[in-house]
């Protein structure tokens, strides 16, 4: 099956190439047709998000570094492979696990691997080789999974925070770092997640790796052009931090908003493309006495060899065929599932929760706007709960009718430090037949206990990619993907032992366990 030989195969005369662009006509638009609902969302994420707003130029640089090898591949004889059909099969695999759970990441990356099958079903192996690049030069117009892009935006915002802060104390101005909060006196700023510096750093590596592909020099050193585009971009996404602490301070906080902030940015990008290009300009020392500036950093096209006055087209078309006719069967029998609206369950709305819990009352906080916005939320509670004996529960629900378009729960492991608090110990823990992990956080003398969980269709479960994977069955099996993270945090006081707080919050969850499911519903 895997062998190229021609066992059947069409007429090779010359109205061969008839056939052949029919073919690959038909590839084309019932490919475009299957994942014509990624492409409008890709669209809409460019458009909504600063950080990927380059995806708008990726497709057609994409389509330049194909046209600069169009000579190699033209002469190249077209030779089609069976592979191709594997690699098929396996993109729709990942298509209808992406449609049914609507992980759109993996519909994405399925599409990346139908390029490459179809590529090679068309074209054989040694064409598609040269193919490759450009086509997996798509994938950096992607955003991250939401997990990943909340987990990286969370550690970057405490890296930057931490390093700009270091430059504002080089310049002996007083400062005080609490979490992402960087506090001058007179002024407090929050680095909050646009400045985390992902709106720089996905651009740079994608023209870093368009630079390194283009740089006629050896491997080792394209990798590394490539590679410190990353600590390049932290590193000046972290002074151009230091520098509006320093501005504000001498010049007050309208030196952090507005126009001046966005100039601030560009500068900073603009900075990182200059110590990209000087990078590139030292390690192609060498190789710049031998050539000329033109081709060491491929801005010449070179044409290897000639091609014929003909092409080589393919008498085999059979692997083609046999992908079209799985993408219809695809477009058929598993696209209609994404198009299914998620049944949402009856429940209580949290504003109606009960404000006494035996001898526990609850105080409502609320949450702004943006924070709401920003996590997704269809309702939540956050109550302050106290006892008679002057200890207190803070209690939160953050609930989501459906985990679609990245609306997930996003992990108290990466909200916690961003509010400059250490955590000391974490752990999966059972308590009361349910799973939750528990955590000791603490920030100088302070010290609290954090229990959270993850509850869906009646299930408690700790594991946060236990959540998800149940997350996908639920969509599968009942079209459901309501969920809610549901956090315990109580304070450990000096005089404590951490068996009391346990205690506490043990005793709480027996009071929250006899209400919740009207609320997150089983």
């Amino acid at each position: 099956m895997m062998n190229n030989s021609n066992i059947a195969t069409f007429s090779s005369d010359s109205s061969n190439y008839k056939y052949f662009f029919v073919i690959l006509s038909l590839l084309f638009f019932s490919s475009a047709f299957l994942y014509w609902h990624v492409f409008i969302d890709l669209v809409d994420i460019w458009n909504e998000k600063e950080e990927y707003s380059h995806g708008f130029i990726i497709p057609f640089l994409s389509f330049y570094l194909l046209w600069q090898k169009k000579e190699t591949i033209l002469a190249e004889k077209f030779s089609p492979s069976w592979w191709g059909v594997i690699i098929s099969i396996l993109a729709m695999i990942l298509y209808f696990i992406g449609t049914v759970g609507d992980v759109y990441f993996l519909l994405r990356f399925s599409y990346i691997l139908l390029l490459i099958g179809m590529a090679l079903s068309v074209f054989g192996v040694k064409t598609t080789h040269l193919m490759l690049v450009p086509i997996l030069f798509i994938s950096f117009s992607f955003p991250l999974p939401p997990v990943l892009q909340a987990t990286l935006t969370a550690k970057l915002q405490l890296i930057s925070s931490q390093l700009g802060v270091s430059l504002i104390h080089a310049c002996r101005i007083p400062v005080f770092l609490e979490g992402n909060i960087i506090d001058l006196g007179n002024y407090k700023l929050q680095v909050v997640e646009a400045c985390s510096g992902l709106r720089y750093l996905f651009p740079l590596m994608s023209l870093a790796f368009i630079c390194a592909y283009m740089y006629h020099v050896a491997f080792w050193k394209r990798a590394i052009v490539f590679l410190t585009s990353i600590p390049v971009t932290v590193f000046m996404n972290s002074f151009r931090i230091g520098v509006i602490g320093i501005l504000v301070d001498n010049w007050g906080i309208s030196m952090a908003e507005g126009f001046i902030h966005d100039f601030e940015g560009w500068i900073v990008f603009m900075a990182c493309f200059l110590v990209l290009f000087f990078e590139m300009w030292v390690l192609s020392w060498n190789e710049r006495q031998q050539k000329g500036w033109g081709d060491v950093f491929g801005l010449v096209v070179s044409t290897t060899g000639s091609r014929s006055s003909s092409i080589s087209f393919p008498t085999n078309l059979y692997p083609s065929i046999a992908i079209l006719l799985g993408i219809l069967v695809t477009i058929a029998t598993v696209k209609p599932l994404g198009e299914r609206d998620d049944v949402i369950p009856p429940r209580k709305q949290f504003y109606s929760f009960p404000t006494q819990l035996s001898n526990w009352s609850g105080h409502a906080d609320t949450l702004d706007k943006n924070t709401i916005d920003f996590l997704g939320l269809s309702d939540y509670i956050l109550f302050n709960f106290s006892s008679p004996t002057n200890n207190w529960i803070n209690f939160y629900v953050a609930y989501y009718e459906t985990q679609k378009h990245g609306a997930v729960p996003h992990s108290p492991k990466l909200c916690i430090p961003g509010g400059g608090w250490e955590i000391t110990e974490i752990s999966e823990f059972k308590s009361n037949n349910i799973d939750l992990n528990r955590a000791i956080i603490a920030k100088g003398n302070n010290r609290q206990l954090v229990y959270y969980w993850y509850r869906q269709k009646g299930e408690n479960i700790a594991n946060e990619y236990l959540f998800k994977w149940n997350t996908f069955l639920n969509s599968f099996k009942y079209q459901r993907t309501d969920g809610a993270l549901i956090r315990l945090t109580t304070p450990i006081a000096p005089d404590e032992s951490i068996t009391l707080a346990d205690q506490r919050l043990q005793q709480f969850m027996v009071l929250i366990d006899n209400q919740i499911s009207s609320y997150v519903p089983d």
